[in-house]
């Protein structure tokens, strides 16, 4: 994901400014396994093409020019425009509405009529905004090099900040109005009810919500707010200086960050070693500057609370979706609880490794030997379709759609953005974009995309633009529920037991590296967040230690379960995260949530799998926990996070046993 920072930050901007329905997921080479998680289990047929696919070549065009791809390997861009003349005649119709935000906005709040037009007004925008961000963005991550389309996409970005100025005044202007008069206002005109949930939550926030000037004050911080997070993404991306070693075979390579990450996993356990202990330790030369930085950040984080009258920075960032902090703090406290069935997967891959002692630099290693078996797209297609037969016949048809009227961009080409995301388009289809190769990991991703696709499509066709965009804690629900399916289903049908071995491995660690280790930097986050809010500085050592301290706790240093080397303690220097407050616990109580939906739905009957397609029509016309707990799950209880633990623990005894049959026959 790291790769995708400043995407994300300009896709952060447009949200911000417009709540546009566009919902982005990035996967990124160093992040994969961020978002792998998977459980289920469902009744389904063998998987005869399998083999008959190892015989067969994965289309490449990675070293072909865009125009060069078939077009039934690329999306349908013209859904959204049929020609570059229809975009420049909507943006010529964007400006137009533009210059009628002033005259519509005069005295907007004096009827329900005249608040009706300024807030009809402004979903248009939206939705013209999206559409034409949409059409540029899409067709630049597949033509990286487009000089026209860059300046096209900074031309809109630009419109973006112009707009969401322009509409600054409309929050305090409810409160001013107060909800007495806004519940008279409601009830007069009937069409305002479809604004009731974002009228209501304006009004929520009222003791948080400034004055207008002082409003656009504060507003202007806005244009330094990324520096900290800048000057980190730089400092580890480009200005270090990276490392240079000599590897056990003579090999001399330099350890820039895309090279520490492929061979941090290299088989040669002296090579591991070698290449995180010279990564960390230069990355720690650097450690003071990124104290500042972070510092820095953090306190920008207490400045925001302090100024919107938040008790801490955690309350304030829960408050924009009603969470309460309670589910934060239960999450580290139920995990810490619960590390036992961590430990047991950790014991089991280091007999995997052969290794007497685990460290930490051997998490990075595969336990299980890498086996090719390569998955055709039209096999990939039928796997994930068969996988997800049990949602019923909406969602079928929904994914069918997806397949026949080229929603995906399947294959690289050269030029085109790696990795794979999906990205909602109100009024036309969810877009997928791929970088297909055949792999087990691939296909993964395939169906994770089309669990975001899937919530994307079923909101959009249930909920107005104003409700369709679903918030972050729910993001991942859906993806990773479509993960879960795809394994088990992979599991039951499934002959080989390597390969079963090496899917329950890459599970089980996608899983340890989501739910238990951004749980770890939660800890780590609030901890820095508290420190701050006493008053005191984050210098490198506190850092340091602490972090070291969070870590060793988590992977059982001092029950010599695994070895957390002191070079581990400048690790906080690396995660981009803790630049995007509090934001982390998100990906572990989203792999939570997607368990227990999963072991719902394969486990109940109709009522379940209503509940969760409700899930996904609901978009975000609630708030989280609330649309969570209408589908079956109380994300303020305990049950899902136990259950969570209850599930990898009776994963880990399956892997075992398999572990221990191929050990018998020899296989290992």
């Amino acid at each position: 994901m790291t790769n995708q920072n400043a995407e994300q930050k300009s896709q952060d901007l447009i949200n911000c400014y417009l709540c546009l329905h566009k919902h982005f997921h990035y996967i990124s080479i160093t992040m994969t396994q961020i978002f792998k998680f998977k459980l289920i289990a469902m009744m389904m047929t063998s998987l005869p093409f399998l083999s008959a696919a190892q015989d067969k070549e994965i289309p490449d065009f990675s070293s072909k020019d865009r125009k060069e791809v078939p077009l039934e390997y690329t999306w349908k861009i013209e859904d959204i425009y049929s020609s570059l003349d229809g975009w420049k005649k909507d943006k010529d119709a964007y400006d137009a509405l533009i210059e009628k935000i002033d005259a519509t906005a005069k005295g907007w709040t004096t009827s329900p009529q005249k608040m009706l037009a300024l807030f009809d007004l402004q979903i248009e925008l939206s939705k013209k905004g999206t559409l034409l961000y949409s059409y540029i963005s899409h067709q630049k991550n597949t033509d990286m090099g487009n000089a026209a389309l860059q300046s096209m996409m900074g031309e809109i970005q630009s419109k973006f900040v112009k707009v969401g100025t322009k509409f600054s005044f409309m929050s305090p202007d409810i409160l001013a109005l107060g909800s007495a008069k806004v519940a008279e206002y409601l009830k007069a005109e009937p069409k305002l009810q479809v604004y009731k949930f974002k009228l209501d939550n304006i009004l929520r926030k009222e003791q948080h919500i400034l004055p207008d000037e002082q409003q656009k004050i504060v507003s202007l911080t806005g244009l330094f707010g990324e520096s900290f997070d800048d000057a980190s993404m730089m400092l580890n991306n480009l200005e270090i200086p990276p490392a240079e070693i000599t590897l056990k075979n003579g090999e001399k390579v330099v350890l820039n960050t895309s090279n520490y990450v492929k061979l941090r996993s290299v088989k040669e356990r002296e090579d591991r070693k070698l290449v995180v202990k010279a990564f960390m330790e230069n990355q720690k030369k650097f450690e003071k500057t990124h104290a500042i930085l972070l510092n820095s950040e953090i306190k920008k984080h207490l400045f925001n609370s302090q100024v919107y009258k938040y008790p801490d920075c955690l309350s304030a960032k829960l408050h924009d979706n009603d969470i309460s902090p309670d589910v934060y703090n239960n999450l580290i406290k139920l995990t810490k609880e619960n590390l036992a069935p961590l430990h047991r997967f950790l014991n089991l891959k280091k007999k995997l490794l052969k290794l007497d002692k685990l460290h930490t630099y051997d998490l990075f290693a595969s336990a299980v030997p890498s086996i090719e078996k390569k998955f055709l797209y039209d096999d990939a297609k039928k796997i994930i379709t068969e996988s997800l037969l049990i949602l019923g016949k909406d969602y079928t048809e929904g994914l069918n759609k997806a397949f026949s009227q080229r929603w995906i961009d399947i294959y690289p080409n050269r030029g085109k953005e790696s990795g794979a995301y999906s990205g909602g388009v109100y009024g036309v289809h969810p877009y997928i974009k791929m970088n297909y190769n055949g792999k087990y990991d691939a296909l993964s991703t395939l169906t994770h995309e089309l669990g975001h696709a899937m919530h994307t499509y079923f909101s959009d066709k249930n909920q107005n633009f104003i409700n369709t965009r679903y918030p972050t804690f729910l993001a991942e629900i859906a993806s990773t529920f479509n993960e879960n399916m795809l394994v088990q289903y992979m599991l039951k049908n499934e002959k080989d037991d390597l390969f079963k071995l090496y899917l329950l491995d890459n599970y089980l660690e996608q899983i340890r590296a989501t739910l238990y280790h951004q749980t770890f930097f939660a800890e780590f986050e609030l901890a820095m967040h508290k420190k701050v809010e006493e008053g005191q500085t984050l210098t490198a050592e506190w850092l340091n230690e602490n972090y070291l301290n969070t870590m060793k706790t988590y992977y059982g240093h001092d029950k010599q379960v695994c070895e957390v080397s002191d070079y581990s303690q400048c690790g906080w220097s690396l995660i981009p995260h803790f630049y995007y407050n509090f934001y982390v616990f998100q990906y572990s109580t989203g792999i939570i949530a997607s368990l227990a939906l999963c072991d719902r739905v394969l486990n109940g009957g109709q009522k379940e799998k209503e509940q969760y397609m409700g899930m996904l029509k609901a978009g975000g016309s609630d708030f989280p926990i609330t649309i969570l707990q209408k589908a079956g799950v109380d994300m303020t209880k305990q049950d899902p996070y136990l259950a969570a633990f209850k599930q990898f623990d009776a994963l880990v005894g399956e892997m075992e046993k398999v572990y221990q049959k191929l050990q018998k026959e020899g296989k290992l």
